[in-house]
């Protein structure tokens, strides 16, 4: 293993309170003979198929940068069943993608081809002794010379006074590790100036003289099982890392369960901590209400808990527990109306007269880029106008924007637009609706 400063390449690259719950058993992990292998090949990391943008774990103090997203071009490989972004960058600037979070500043107008690869593919038992991965990793690939600098996505915390100095960029060629300085270190990614282009992600050197680990972003993501008796969730805890996210989406897409959206953690956590998931009310946790975090590599089985709440006429609130000092460090509240649709108000209204009623809100609250993909395969909107779209760095003037062209294109699109609203962002039409 080698550590260089980064210097120009031009080849690919990779980077890469008392509270009564019922507690139904002790924890333990799902065994790989029950879930199959318990890791899978590079090509078999399969994105969810509707991928929304990232949802990013939440710091009072770490300030995100505000960067020109842009919606890759989604490629799905069928015989290697490995999912590939491609992102058309419309000249020089600096662009982040919508879907992994990735960022480039490009000299120049370029195609960026990358999709996720495997730490655990790559890393030596030695490299894992001694580093953990802080983040996804990515097989790049671009034209040479274009890219100035390239933005690794991270979970570490920076707020709580991290050395940054113990961060390495791992890249990876003829499957030899070299670890490259960071050009700088921002809050939510690595930046890497003059980067070479093979395998490439974030790595942090582990602390031998403590017992945990560094502060860490993390998620908490919900799914209710749509078919369960009564109501059934599965709840897990890991890093803000969207490789993994997207692993667990597409897990949960083939048990048929919906996301229930919920703040995640208020404070960072650490590997290494156990956390306890409790309630207000009475529910049953199985296997255990104990949760251990940590990194389990994408291809890996994620650790859940499955809460089964026998009656949800009523709001049931959910609490987690670092056991290590029982300082809570997370809460939400699971309500009847996260499990059932939203009721619109009207049901007979046309797509046109919400446009006509509600465009000055539409353009303030309406996430774009998650219905654009959606625009574009109904043939509402054409790739030159996607392009025009996203090359608008404010998302104020590129609902504006969306929108006039929406009218001018007439009832039809409009009634197309109403509808992809209602599927893909429900509670905003439900709230639009029911407020007038």
């Amino acid at each position: 293993m080698a550590e260089r400063d980064p210097k120009e390449g031009d080849g690919p690259f990779t980077f890469g309170a008392v509270v009564r719950t019922r507690v139904a058993s002790r924890y333990k992990p799902l065994r790989d003979d029950a879930l199959g292998s318990s890791e899978m090949s590079d090509d078999e990391l399969e994105p969810d198929s509707d991928p929304d943008p990232p949802l990013q774990g939440n710091c009072c103090s770490c300030i995100r940068e505000d960067l020109p997203q842009v919606m890759p071009e989604i490629i799905r490989e069928a015989v290697k069943h490995r999912t590939t972004y491609q992102a058309h960058l419309p000249g020089a600037g600096i662009f982040q993608c919508s879907i992994t979070g990735l960022g480039f500043k490009v000299k120049s107008a370029v195609t960026i081809t990358y999709r996720y690869a495997t730490w655990s593919r790559h890393l030596s038992k030695a490299d894992e002794e001694m580093w953990v991965p802080a983040g996804p990793l990515f097989h790049i690939k671009v034209q040479p010379r274009v890219v100035q600098e390239v933005h690794l996505p991270h979970f570490i915390c920076l707020a709580e006074g991290v050395d940054t100095s113990v961060c390495s960029i791992a890249h990876f060629k003829f499957e030899n590790m070299i670890l490259e300085r960071p050009t700088r270190v921002a809050a939510f990614s690595a930046v890497l100036r003059n980067p070479s282009f093979s395998l490439l992600g974030v790595l942090w050197r582990k602390l031998r003289s403590t017992l945990y680990s560094f502060p860490m972003h993390s998620l908490v993501l919900i799914y209710q099982q749509l078919r369960a008796a009564n109501t059934t969730f599965h709840l897990y805890l890991i890093p803000d890392d969207n490789s993994v996210k997207q692993a667990i989406e597409n897990q949960e897409k083939d048990w048929n369960t919906k996301l229930i959206p919920k703040p995640p953690p208020f404070s960072p956590l650490f590997f290494g901590c156990i956390y306890q998931v409790t309630s207000t009310d009475l529910v049953v946790i199985t296997p255990d209400a104990h949760l251990p975090f940590c990194y389990r590599s994408p291809k890996e089985q994620q650790l859940f808990v499955e809460i089964y709440i026998n009656n949800m006429a009523e709001e049931t609130g959910l609490l987690m527990i670092n056991t290590h000092d029982n300082t809570e460090v997370w809460r939400a509240s699971l309500r009847p109306g996260d499990i059932n649709p939203p009721a619109f108000a009207s049901m007979n209204m046309s797509g046109g007269a919400f446009l006509k009623k509600h465009k000055a809100k539409l353009c303030s609250r309406m996430r774009q880029l998650t219905i654009l993909p959606h625009l574009r395969n109904a043939n509402v909107i054409n790739s030159d106008e996607e392009e025009e779209l996203q090359s608008q760095n404010k998302s104020v003037t590129r609902n504006l924007i969306l929108l006039d062209l929406i009218e001018k294109k007439g009832l039809k699109a409009q009634e197309q637009l109403y509808q992809i609203l209602r599927l893909k962002d429900p509670y905003l039409v439900a709230d639009l609706e029911n407020s007038s």
